[in-house]
C-alpha cells in the first residue's frame, strides 16, 4: 500500500491488464478505481464514470470492461492512445463535487501521465475542471475540446449511415425510425442529429425530464423503459449503460440495425452471434462511439484544428463499412471483425502527430 497524506492506494494484479489501482480518501468520502489496460500505442486514455455501484466487485468489473474497450476503441480510431478507464463509486447526484473530483485528480496525478481522463457517464466538463486543479492529465475541458457528447453523437450518426449503406444500399436515414435508449448528454445530441436528417424518433430514459426535453425539441414519441426493446423501428440505438444486448432483450428486438453510443452493449460476446443469427446488423459500439475521444485527442493532444478533427471523426463511416466488409468476406460476426481490425492496429505502437 502506498500511503499518501490524502489517500490510500492499493494495487491488484489482473491478468491481461497493466495496472489496476484502488484509491480512497476518507476525508472527503472519495473511493475510485483506475484501470490501465494497455499503453502499447500511448498513454492509457479513457474517461471517468461516476456511478452508484451495488458493490466493489461490480465497480471493478465495469472498469475492467471499459478499459479494455478503450484500448480497442482508440486503436480502431487510429489514435496515439492506449486504453484505460476510471470509476468513482458513489452518488453522482452529490452537490459536493469539488472535493470528490479534486481527490480523483490527485489519484490520477500519481500515475505521472500514463493515464489520461475525461468526461463519461455521471460526469461533466465542469467536473473535469475540478480534476484539472490537481493534474494536467485531463481532457474535455471548457476552454479546449469541451463537452464530447455532440461529437460522440455525430460519430454515431456516421456509423448509422454506414450501417444503412451496408444493409439498405443507401446511407440516407430520412423516413427511418430510430429507437433511442437513453436521453442524457449523448442521447439528446444524437436525437438532434437524427431529427436534422429526417428520422422518426422513439425514446426512453429513466429520467422523465430528459425524455420530455427530447419529445418537446424533436417531436419524439416516448415509451416506458421496458418497451424500448420491442419498439417497431428500423434502428435501435443504445445510449445508456452497457450489457443491454442479452438473452432477454434480443428476442424482443424488432429492428434491422443496432447502432448506438453505449459502451459494452453486448452482455457477452455470444450475444453478437445471436444478433447475427437474427439477421440484425450490429455496428460494434467502440467503433460507433469513438467521436468523443477523437475530439479530445485531436484537439488537446495532437493540437489539430476543428476542420481536421471533424475530417478524422467522419472516418468512423469508413471504419464501420470496413468492419462490415471484413465480416462479410470472412463469414464472421461484425463484433469479431471489429476486434480483428483493432488488434491489427494495437500492434502499431507509434503514429505521426500531425493532421
Amino acid at each position: 500500500m502506498l500511503d499518501f497524506s490524502y489517500m490510500n492506494i492499493t494495487e491488484k494484479t489482473v491478468p491481461g491488464y497493466e495496472r489496476v489501482l484502488f484509491g480512497e480518501d476518507k476525508t472527503v468520502g472519495y473511493r475510485g478505481i483506475i484501470v490501465m489496460h494497455s499503453t502499447a500505442r500511448g498513454p492509457a486514455g479513457g474517461g471517468t464514470r461516476f456511478w452508484n455501484y451495488g458493490n466493489d466487485a461490480e465497480a471493478l468489473e465495469d472498469a475492467l470492461r471499459l478499459a479494455r474497450g478503450m484500448t480497442y476503441k482508440n486503436a480502431l480510431a487510429d489514435l496515439p492512445l492506449g486504453g484505460g478507464k476510471s470509476v468513482i463509486m458513489g452518488d453522482n447526484k452529490t452537490s459536493d463535487r469539488e472535493k470528490i473530483f479534486r481527490a480523483h485528480g490527485r489519484f490520477i496525478d500519481t500515475l505521472g501521465g500514463r493515464y489520461m481522463t475525461g468526461e463519461d457517464v455521471g460526469t461533466s466538463p465542469a467536473d473535469m475542471e475540478y480534476v484539472r486543479k490537481e493534474t494536467t492529465h485531463v481532457a474535455g475541458l471548457h476552454d479546449t475540446s469541451g463537452d464530447p457528447s455532440p461529437k460522440t453523437a455525430r460519430g454515431v450518426l456516421r456509423a448509422m449511415q454506414a450501417a444503412a449503406q451496408h444493409r439498405w444500399r443507401t446511407k440516407e436515414l430520412a423516413g427511418k425510425t430510430v429507437a433511442i435508449q437513453g436521453c442524457g448528454h449523448v442521447g439528446y445530441f444524437l436525437a438532434q442529429e437524427l431529427h436534422r436528417v429526417g428520422t422518426h424518433l422513439i425514446v426512453t430514459d429513466i429520467d422523465i425530464q430528459s425524455v420530455q426535453r427530447v419529445v418537446a425539441d424533436f417531436g419524439a414519441t416516448a415509451v416506458v423503459p421496458e418497451e424500448i426493446y420491442s419498439a417497431r423501428a428500423d434502428i435501435f440505438a443504445p445510449c445508456a449503460l452497457g450489457g443491454i444486448i442479452n438473452d432477454q432483450t434480443i428476442p424482443q428486438l424488432q429492428v434491422e440495425i443496432v447502432c448506438g453510443a453505449a459502451n459494452n452493449q453486448l452482455l457477452e460476446p455470444r450475444h453478437g452471434d445471436m444478433l447475427e443469427q437474427r439477421d440484425i446488423l450490429y455496428a460494434p459500439d467502440y467503433a460507433a462511439n469513438a467521436g468523443g475521444i477523437i475530439n479530445g485527442c485531436c484537439l488537446e493532444i495532437l493540437g489539430w484544428d476543428q476542420p481536421a478533427m471533424l475530417k478524422k471523426l467522419d472516418v468512423i463511416y469508413d471504419t464501420v463499412l470496413q468492419i462490415f466488409q471484413i465480416a462479410e468476406k470472412e463469414g464472421i460476426p461484425s463484433y469479431r471483425a471489429a476486434d480483428r481490425l483493432a488488434e491489427q492496429r494495437i500492434s502499431v505502437p507509434t503514429l505521426p502527430r500531425t493532421s
